[in-house]
């Protein structure tokens, strides 16, 4: 379905109280120079079945209480001056108001998500990034409800930080924001920040790609998961995850797919590339309301790229089991040993005319995206929107819990490819 979303009126958001003088300057940590230039969108879906429909003072609400949470994460209101630091000078952020006349009802939408058309809810478009470092839309539907979307720059936050935001400005708009912990802004004491350029990952965003969602339902999951558990009764482990146990499931699919595209005596290379929050990992452990990009990539290189089951899951764990304090300490120093050894391994095999075959998995799950109440109850859906880079798959939880959403981006020909997958589609449904 077309979507039609006319925005009916743009402006300026900015704190409702000045940032003192002391807080100006907002450093940024190595880890958010590492981050690619890019917004993160999430998107809430609210029926407003019990609500007044007034959509001024709906309007109002949102943009009072955006107003005060900036109070709080002030560098969102700044602008980023040569990729090292945020002159928090309340410049603002960017509000905007949209009709939505096709689909009229927001039931059409949630019966027939397209993520391409989802992106007309955002605010901007994903990549390349404006001056704002946040962007708020607000959509109203002809036949009533919302949706209000948010796009927050990657150079200042990762996920968790993404949610935690939107979870403290709900607050906020109930009257509850004395209720809610403040963000710690200490990501820059821990990673200080590089002068020498860092390594720029927006060079493989493409608009070339294919985004689509799909649907895993609980029973399916533990059917997956049943598949990836370790069977040696005399080397017990631990049960595979459900993210473990999905992305081995997603990468074999996928490499199924794209099996005619594997040239016969070239030299190939496979990766799996999963991010983690590293606050809990640090020592000592970080609040979850620590600001920033406190994440990191642990990567499983595979011998063959067919590996399956609990071997695959054996792979995941040990890159992932590589993020501690010894890694994390280099971290500290600027040396981002595992983004230096993927890039040297993946671009060194393209150099010698060899394949790189990789996927790049992130999880929002277990995270509290269906807590974001503004007040007029949780939202019946959230979603993200298209992915900026190929070979990427997201997962986040249904709004029941127990299902799981997945964002996958592709060549479109390879999409195309995955979709003709036989296992893939019993698995999966739109």
């Amino acid at each position: 379905m077309k979507f039609e979303v006319e925005v009916i009126s743009k402006e300026i958001v900015k704190p409702s109280s000045p940032t003192p003088h002391h807080l100006r300057h907002y450093q940024l940590s190595f880890l958010d120079q590492a981050s690619p230039k890019t917004y993160s969108p999430l998107v809430f879906y609210y029926p407003l079945e019990d609500y007044d429909h007034d959509s001024t003072k709906i309007s109002n609400k949102i943009k009072t209480s955006l107003s005060e949470v900036l109070t709080l994460y002030y560098p969102l209101a700044g602008r980023i001056m040569d990729d090292r630091f945020v002159d928090c000078n309340d410049q603002g952020v960017s509000y905007s108001v949209a009709r939505v006349t096709t689909p009229s009802r927001l039931s059409d939408t949630l019966n027939n998500p397209n993520l391409n058309e989802i992106c007309n809810f955002l605010p901007f478009q994903l990549f390349p990034i404006t001056e704002f470092l946040l962007g708020v839309q607000l959509n109203i539907f002809q036949c009533g409800g919302i949706a209000v979307s948010l796009c927050i720059s990657h150079k200042l936050a990762d996920a968790l930080s993404c949610i935690l935001f939107a979870k403290t400005w709900v607050a906020f708009a109930r009257g509850e924001g004395n209720q809610v912990p403040h963000p710690e802004f200490i990501a820059s004491t821990l990673f200080p920040p590089k002068v020498e350029p860092v390594f720029d990952l927006t060079v493989g965003v493409t608009k070339d790609i294919s985004s689509k969602r799909f649907l895993l339902k609980a029973d399916v999951i533990e059917d997956i998961r049943s598949k990836h558990n370790c069977n040696d009764q005399s080397s017990p482990s631990k049960r595979a995850s459900r993210i473990e146990s999905l992305s081995a499931f997603i990468w074999n699919r996928y490499m199924a797919a794209i099996n005619d595209e594997l040239l016969e005596g070239t030299e190939k290379g496979f990766a799996m590339i999963h991010a983690a929050n590293i606050r809990t990992r640090l020592e000592p452990q970080l609040s979850e309301y620590s600001f920033g990009n406190i994440s990191r990539c642990s990567i499983a290189i595979l011998s063959s790229g067919k590996e399956k089951g609990f071997e695959l899951v054996k792979r995941i764990r040990e890159g992932i089991e590589k993020l501690d304090m010894e890694y994390l300490d280099k971290v500290k120093k600027g040396e981002d040993v595992y983004m230096d050894l993927l890039l040297g391994y993946g671009g060194g095999i393209m150099m010698r005319g060899g394949q790189y075959i990789s996927l790049s998995f992130t999880s929002l799950c277990r995270y509290p995206i269906y807590e974001a109440d503004f007040g007029w109850g949780n939202p019946v859906w959230v979603s993200s929107a298209t992915l900026c880079h190929p070979n990427v798959v997201a997962f986040m939880d249904s709004k029941s819990g127990d299902g799981i959403e997945v964002y996958i981006a592709l060549t479109k020909e390879q999409m195309t490819k995955l979709e003709a997958d036989e296992e893939f589609l019993k698995a999966v449904s739109s």
